[in-house]
């Protein structure tokens, strides 16, 4: 019995019954075969980002800014930011940061311009001992504002400082071994 259902007799009768059922044509079989390739392509790109960002890293923009905020509000904290920055060579941008954080509160005029032309110096000006990654045109306004320096000279080059550390340096940071050791022993000391 199992070999009449089976058989070609058979087929033929069920292909009959239904005749929308119609064989691919080669063009449908070529178009398979690249989605096919494209779907693996995508699942590939997604794993390789899946094992790049592992599911703890994946923050929201908004968590990340969030961390960072405390982050340099935490005396603790924003000093091991500072020395894991140092061994990555990179401790300008939190140094520039900071700098432009104390700029901000400076009251007398005379001080804002001799702490401008410090940060300018410092951290702005091409070829500076410790020289931020800022654009162009930003840097070109901050030495047009130097002529007569307001609070928030700084501003579009801090922030982008900022959003810098924010999308490279802090997630790098959050993930090494400083920051863990750091948050382990918060930990048993809240245990305690």
């Amino acid at each position: 019995m199992p070999k009449l259902l089976f058989s070609k007799i058979r087929f033929y009768e069920i292909k009959d019954i239904m005749p929308n059922m119609k064989r691919p044509r080669r063009i449908d079989i070529v178009l398979n075969r690249k989605r096919r390739k494209n779907d693996i392509q995508c699942l590939k790109v997604q794993k390789m980002h899946a094992e790049t960002y592992p599911s703890n890293l994946r923050q929201t923009d908004h968590k990340l800014h969030l961390t960072l905020e405390s982050l340099l509000k935490d005396k603790k904290h924003l000093a091991a930011f500072c020395s894991f920055l140092k061994s990555e060579f990179s401790e300008e941008n939190i140094e520039f940061w900071l700098a432009c954080e104390a700029f901000r509160s400076t009251v007398s005029p005379d001080d804002l311009r001799q702490k401008a032309e410090e940060i300018y110096q410092e951290f702005i000006q091409p070829t500076a001992c410790r020289e931020v990654n800022v654009d162009h045109h930003v840097r070109e306004k901050i030495k047009k504002s130097l002529e007569k320096p307001s609070r928030s000279c700084f501003d579009e080059a801090q922030k982008h400082i900022y959003l810098l550390m924010e999308r490279d340096s802090c997630p790098r940071f959050l993930h090494s071994d400083a920051y863990l050791s750091l948050k382990r022993k918060s930990r048993s000391l809240w245990y305690i």
